[in-house]
Formats: C-alpha cells, structure tokens, sequence
C-alpha cells in the first residue's frame, strides 16, 4: 500500500507535469483527467457524465500520464524549474545568512555563480 508521502509526491509530480503540458492535452483528456486527478471524481462518475465505460476513463487517465511524462522526458521543463525553485531558494537563504555563516564577499561570489547558472538554464 502506497504511503501518504509517496502519494502526496506523486500527486506534486502529476500537477507540475499537467500545469507545464496540460494544454498539449485534447479538451477531452483534460476534461477527464482533471475530474479524477484533481477533482478526486471515479472512474465511474466521470465515465457516467462522459457516456464511455469506466474502463475507458481508466485507460484515459493511463494515457494522459504517459503522454505529460512523454512530454517532460523531450522538453525537461519541470526538471529545469525545480532546479531554478532550488537555486533561488539557497539565493535567498544566502541573503538571509547572519554573518557568522562566511564573509559577505564569500556568498555575494556563491550568489553570483548561482544566478550565472540559472541564467544558463534559462
């Protein structure tokens, strides 16, 4: 049985995937995947509103994963941003830092390479 944690991450991954190539979907897939995935809709439900069989959304929802997984595997877009979230998070934490976590010289250098390296990624 699949944790809390694991299901909540999971859960992260299918948003960010959906929120980067969503729009790459069919206005059906979306419809669909949306209702089971975010809107926590059944199979059945939705296979009801949608006159397919359960089966059907199933297979639906397998699909659209694979295609929005497809999709980050060519273009690397959520890759690349959690890398930028990163970065900007250990920016700011540098520019919180108290002055015994190294000379000010030191992080405004670490800050620089940081942005250097977003700006690459970019």
């Amino acid at each position: 049985m699949m944790s809390t944690v694991m299901q909540m991450e999971e859960f992260v991954v299918q948003s960010l995937l959906y929120d980067f190539y969503g729009e790459l979907l069919t206005e059906h897939q979306r419809r669909i995947y949306e209702e089971v995935v975010f809107n926590d809709f059944s199979a059945s439900e939705v296979a009801k509103e949608e006159g397919i069989s359960r089966q059907g959304v199933h297979d639906m929802i397998k699909r659209c994963g694979r295609l929005l997984e497809g999709y980050e595997a060519k273009l690397h877009l959520v890759e690349k941003f959690l890398h930028i979230r990163e970065s900007v998070r250990q920016i700011q934490t540098l520019t919180a830092a108290e002055q015994e976590s190294g000379s000010l010289e030191q992080r405004m250098e670490q800050i620089r390479n940081i942005s250097s390296d977003i700006l690459e990624e970019l």
